[in-house]
């Protein structure tokens, strides 16, 4: 079975950070797409940051840009957020999902985890 499991979500004052995780197991996912979403509530999810398989190919939403950084480790099939100067529209719950080997849909999602930022 193949699963993508989120860590690392919590409260943080502004200006502080976190770093989420998300580990992928079932199958290896060195050759897939990872990304990171986040759903506010009574908002739309929306695209955060994703990092393709190849080395340094990353991109970022306006809104996180400077501040989020999207990592992976392909030997742990983990993937990571690192997540700088939080200010409370952060606040939502983050989605961690993958494309199949070499797809660009994404076909698995994690459950997610809630990260709240206070004012």
């Amino acid at each position: 079975q193949v699963q993508l499991v989120e860590s690392g979500g919590g409260l943080v004052q502004a200006g502080g950070s976190l770093r989420l995780s998300c580990a992928g197991s079932g199958r290896t996912f060195s050759t897939s797409i990872m990304g990171w979403f986040r759903q506010a509530p009574g908002k739309e999810r929306q695209f955060v940051a994703a990092i393709g398989w190849r080395a340094g190919v990353t991109s970022y939403a306006d809104s996180v840009k400077g501040r989020f950084t999207i990592s992976r480790e392909n030997a742990k099939n983990t993937v990571y957020l690192q997540m700088n100067s939080l200010k409370p529209e952060d606040t939502a719950v983050y989605y961690c999902a993958a494309t199949m080997p070499a797809g660009t849909r994404y076909d698995y999602w994690g459950q997610g985890t809630q990260v709240t930022v206070s004012a």
